[in-house]
């Protein structure tokens, strides 16, 4: 006799991480450090591959990282990065091919979607707004300074709340080691993106996690 699968519950969520996962921000990540040394006179550039390793790190060890010997100090460096961040143009497609009409079909198969990410609230918000994607969101949730940084699960759980979620029908959707470790904190199953910037890391993590060659399979 053939057992009978049982069906799991109902999508009903999704938190996504944003750097690497939704957009691909290592191209601004790597133009601001390339200003900011030319400004200097400093004739050195950023290596994508090196701010894409950082990536889910980010803050003060990803600028010293990819600055290399010319960062003087990792938090006037970080602090100018983000200052200058706030006013840099966002390209128009900096999301990954085919997010922004996946989020449209999420949004509107009734799925809640929410953000959790270590970039500052601020540049998240001027992000989706500037690709027009904010709209999509129930709640964003950046890095704040009364906020414990991922893989903490505060932030997961902020969101969580905001959504009026239940972590039994939401999933959680990224790209590195650490959205791995969050996800288990927060008691959130996992999907990767096979194009994000850590998936070896984040396989070897969470080998269980299933990978997305598209955004749209979450709509099965």
């Amino acid at each position: 006799m053939t057992a009978t699968r049982q069906p799991g519950p109902i999508l009903r969520h999704i938190l996504f991480d944003l750097d690497g996962t939704l957009v691909d921000s290592v191209r601004i990540t790597c133009a601001i450090i390339d200003t900011m040394l030319a400004a200097r006179g400093v004739a050195f550039h950023a290596d994508p591959a090196l701010a894409r390793a950082m990536d889910a790190i980010g803050g003060e060890a990803m600028i010293a990282a990819v600055m290399g010997p010319h960062c003087r100090d990792p938090g006037i460096e970080i602090a100018e990065f983000r200052v200058r961040h706030a006013v840099v143009a966002t390209p128009p497609d900096l999301a990954f091919p085919g997010v922004a009409e996946a989020l449209a079909a999420l949004a509107s198969a009734d799925i809640g979607l929410g953000i959790c990410s270590n970039k500052p609230q601020h540049l998240c918000e001027k992000i989706l707004t500037d690709l027009d994607l904010a709209r999509y969101f129930g709640a964003i949730v950046g890095a704040r300074s009364d906020l414990p940084r991922k893989p903490a699960p505060d932030g997961a759980r902020l969101a969580l709340a905001a959504l009026g979620a239940d972590p039994a029908s939401t999933l959680y959707v990224g790209d590195s080691a650490v959205d791995a470790a969050t996800a288990r904190a927060a008691g959130l199953p996992l999907a990767l993106v096979a194009w994000g910037y850590g998936l070896a890391g984040a396989r070897a993590a969470a080998p269980e996690a299933r990978v997305l060659v598209s955004l749209r399979q979450l709509l099965d």
